[in-house]
């Protein structure tokens, strides 16, 4: 589930979103290295099993585990669903984590519900049999995002967790709120928005008005999937953030 992708100094952890995987990360990992020893990390429920519960905490739960041995306190690096375990992660271990880049992801999604989401996936034509119809069916940048991360058999290119699973991960975030978890971190923390977010108008924003040491910035022309949507963007307020809070 963890995966060494190597570099020295500083451990930087990365955490993918729903339904992504550890290799959605390849193309920033290279440049990551100049800043710290990299990690990858596969979320329960995504190629492996899942936790007993399908709780933001029972997730976090196993990101603890998985990482033990990591001694050194982590940069931890978040997308989406990877963004709330790595604000969760850090709010129940505060002492494991020197600092926090959350990419489009709200603590407050109470409302909403994933059953027609979830009834599209359920749709949708597996296997792909191929590289190109993956991007013909998802597009150039979600369909690069899910062939990073479905499974690859001798049939094609499968979902790589149930169906339910991912449903009801995402369910669970329509029950409730993680502000208060987010209200009790202090390390420095950056928070990265896409211009066609997938949040709540103004909560992104908001999280950065009541922590201690956080910038919020929008990226113009980006959706969810912002490092893959607006890459030069993302690496650049990335390496500027790193560069602060990884500064003797």
């Amino acid at each position: 589930m963890l995966y060494d992708e190597g570099g020295s100094g500083t451990p930087i952890l990365l955490l993918h979103g729903l339904m992504g995987s550890a290799r959605t990360w390849r193309t920033q990992v290279d440049w990551l290295r100049e800043f710290g020893h990299v990690y990858t990390f596969d979320a329960a429920g995504h190629g492996r099993p899942t936790p007993p519960e399908l709780t933001t905490e029972a997730f976090v739960a196993d990101l603890a585990a998985g990482t033990a041995a990591i001694a050194e306190p982590m940069v931890v690096i978040g997308h989406s669903m990877g963004a709330l375990h790595g604000w969760m992660f850090t709010a129940a271990y505060p002492d494991r984590v020197r600092a926090l880049v959350v990419e489009d992801i709200a603590p407050d999604f109470r409302g909403r519900t994933a059953d027609d989401w979830a009834a599209m996936i359920a749709a949708w034509p597996q296997p792909f049999p191929d590289e190109p119809a993956m991007l013909e069916f998802f597009g150039p940048v979600a369909g690069r995002y899910f062939l990073d991360s479905f499974s690859h058999g001798p049939d094609g290119y499968r979902l790589h967790g149930e169906v339910a699973t991912f449903r009801d991960i995402s369910e669970e975030w329509g029950t409730r709120d993680f502000w208060t978890q987010w209200r009790s971190i202090t390390v420095p923390a950056l928070l990265i928005e896409g211009e066609h977010t997938i949040t709540p108008p103004g909560q992104m924003r908001e999280m950065a008005e009541v922590h201690p040491d956080a910038r919020h910035i929008v990226v113009p022309d980006a959706g969810h999937l912002v490092h893959d949507d607006q890459p030069a963007t993302y690496r650049a307020e990335v390496e500027r953030f790193l560069r602060r809070v990884l500064a003797p």
